[in-house]
Formats: structure tokens, sequence, C-alpha cells
């Protein structure tokens, strides 16, 4: 008797729905016709341009992008050339952005349909802040390696050279003891920056304690008030709920100080409005930073900002202003932002600059006390009266 050969079934593969796997994507995609006429828009788009998606489907790239936008000349080099284009570190302008974004864009024809063009956007603000900011720190260590040597090689000789143009100032002329007190004013002030660049090369971990931010704050705006910042109008927006932070308070003022000092000089110029500084606190869950040489990803919920509506910083300087030795200064010596940039990264946070005409932003972002292995003050919040002026 013959058996029957069985029904061999096919195997069923799980069907997944293109705008489901779309939709879960974190970075904005769209789908643009042979007009510009945008056909789709995946939830990261709405949300990246602020417009529903049944909204985006009614426009035109043009329309959601500012005039002479680069993403519409990539757009249109690929419907020329037919192949995808990659471009990194795109300024993308748009009615919908308080300021331009950068964004790395990816931009192909669809195989079946070569006259649409599928766009994917991946926004690199926090990604580049990150970056900048270890590059900051490598910055930091070099000069710690140089304010080693300049400590040893150079102070021992100035001593040296400052004692002998003292002692021959006994024997000289009116005339010439101007020029061996030129010598001594040189040699001290040669020293004064040595003496600077050796808190670079301070490698002691720091000795930190619950410190109120606000409380900083407050401080270096009563030095500020006194001082540099005199005439200039310092507002201040406070989150009264921020929990104490985890540093050294001398620290922090002396970075903060910085800052103010920096914010005020911004606004010396200013002539068509008031001088203005605003200090800002706020609590930004979501924000993580890893660890160099270990898997721990620290939380920098901590946000303090420091804005003014001076003139803003030059694009040029942009990419280099954590450098030390790098001002635009007639006297300044370049190293009061590279300090700023070591004592917040001894801090375990990260700072960036935002600048545009008449808005220049510094953000610093800081941790807070692991409350499992501190308990106490650490981990209650202290409550300041918010001010706002």
């Amino acid at each position: 008797m013959k058996r029957t050969a069985e029904a061999v079934l096919p195997l069923r593969t799980p069907s997944v729905e293109h705008d489901v796997l779309l939709g879960a994507l974190p970075h904005p995609i769209l789908v643009i016709s042979d007009n510009n006429q945008i056909l789709y828009g995946n939830a990261a788009a709405e949300a990246f341009l602020s417009t529903s998606s049944t909204m985006l489907t009614r426009q035109r790239l043009d329309d959601v992008v500012a005039f002479g936008c680069p993403l519409l000349a990539l757009v249109a080099q690929v419907r020329e050339h037919g192949s995808t284009v990659n471009e990194y570190g795109i300024e993308m302008a748009s009615p919908k952005f308080a300021t331009p974004k950068l964004v790395d864009v990816y931009a192909g024809p669809m195989m079946d349909s070569p006259s649409q063009i599928v766009v994917m956007l991946q926004q690199r603000s926090m990604a580049q802040m990150i970056e900048r900011q270890l590059t900051h720190r490598a910055a930091a260590r070099s000069v710690s390696g140089m304010a080693a040597v300049l400590a040893h090689e150079i102070k021992n000789p100035l001593s040296g050279i400052k004692g002998a143009a003292q002692l021959l100032e006994q024997n000289l002329s009116d005339e010439d003891r101007v020029l061996s007190q030129l010598i001594c004013s040189e040699t001290e002030r040669i020293r004064n920056l040595v003496n600077r660049m050796e808190v670079f090369g301070d490698e002691r971990p720091l000795t930190k304690e619950a410190v109120n931010i606000h409380d900083v704050l407050n401080h270096v705006r009563r030095l500020a008030e006194t001082g540099f910042a005199r005439g200039v109008r310092i507002i201040e927006d406070y989150d009264p709920s921020l929990p104490p932070i985890p540093g050294n308070r001398d620290k922090l003022v002396q970075a903060f100080l910085n800052l103010i000092k920096n914010a005020a000089e911004a606004t010396s110029d200013v002539e068509d409005r008031q001088p203005r500084i605003i200090m800002q606190t706020s609590f930004r869950p979501g924000v993580r930073l890893s660890v160099p040489g270990s898997e721990q990803r620290i939380n920098l919920p901590l946000m303090i900002q420091i804005e003014d509506n001076g003139a803003g910083v030059s694009d040029q300087l942009k990419p280099h202003l954590f450098d030390p030795f790098v001002t635009t200064k007639h006297n300044g010596t370049g190293l009061g932002l590279a300090l700023v940039a070591k004592i917040i990264g001894d801090h375990g946070g990260i700072i960036e600059c935002e600048s545009e005409a008449k808005r220049t932003v510094f953000r610093v972002l800081l941790p807070m006390q692991d409350r499992m292995s501190n308990s106490g003050p650490f981990s209650k919040p202290v409550p300041v009266k918010d001010k706002k002026g």
C-alpha cells in the first residue's frame, strides 16, 4: 500500500507594517516627491518639525525649511544624479526652530519610485556636546602636563632674574632704574601666569560636600554687582526644587564667576539695548554621559545656564572656545574658559556654548548625588526663594 505524500505547508513569515516600522525609528524620515511635495513623515519627523503628519503632507520641503537651507541642495543633487548622498554636520534652519539645528543627512531615491526621495535626519546636538566635552577634558589634561613643567623650569629662574634686577637697581641712575623696574614687573607678570596654569596641574580628587547651587549663584551675583557687572541687569530664574550638588563650593564659585565675568564683558559694547544677564537653573532628566574606562553612565539632570545679550561668539571661535590660550580679549590669557571646563569636568559634568547675535548661552549639566550611597542632605531638595527681576 502506497503512502500518499503529505503536503508541505510553506512557512509563514510574520509581516511587518511599514508605517509601524518607520514610526518606531528614532530619526526623522521624510519622503519627498519630484516637486518637493512631502508625501510622508514618520512620528520622529512630526516631533522634530513640531508639525503633524497630516499638515506635513500638505506642504512642500521649501515651506518647512528656510530659504537657502543646504538640505534643499542635497535633495536636488539626489534627484539629478539618482544616487544616495550622506552629508554630516548640516545646519538646518526652519521657521519651526528657534535656532538652527545641526543634523546628519542621508538622502536617496526610492527603489520602486526613483522620482521620490527618502530623507533621514539625525540631530547631532547632544552627541556633539559630549564629543566636544571629551575634547575639552583632553585639552585640559595636555595643559596639566605643560603646567607642571612650567612650574619647575620657569618659576625658579624667574626668582633669580627678579632678585638680580632688584640688586642692580640700588646702584643705577634714575633713568636706568626704570628699566630694572620693568624687568621686575614683567617677571612678576610671567610668574602670575604660571601660577594660574598650575591650577591645571592639580589632579587631586575634589573634596566634595552637599552644595546648594543657588547659594553659589547668589554669592557670584553679589560679587559681580559690586564689581565688574555694575550697570548690568542680572535676572534670576531658579527652580527652587533642585537638590544639592555633590561638589566643591569654592571651585564652583570660581567657575561660575568666570562665566558671569565673560557675560558681563560681552555686554559691555551693547548700545541699542540694556545689558542683561540671565542666571537660570532647571531639572532636565534624560541626559546621560558615559564614563571613560567603564560601563557606568552618569545622569546629568541639573542644568545651570548663564545667558547674555552681547554680540555673540564668532563661528571661527566656537569650536575652540574651551581650548587653552584661545581668547578675543586684548589682554586675555585664554585660560578662563579652559579652567571652567576643567572644574565642571572634575565635578562629572559637561559645559557647552550656544551663541548667535544678541544671545549667548553657556549651559552646564551636573550630576545628582547617588541616593543609594549617600543619604541625608544630598537627597533632600533645598528650597530657595525664586527671584525674577
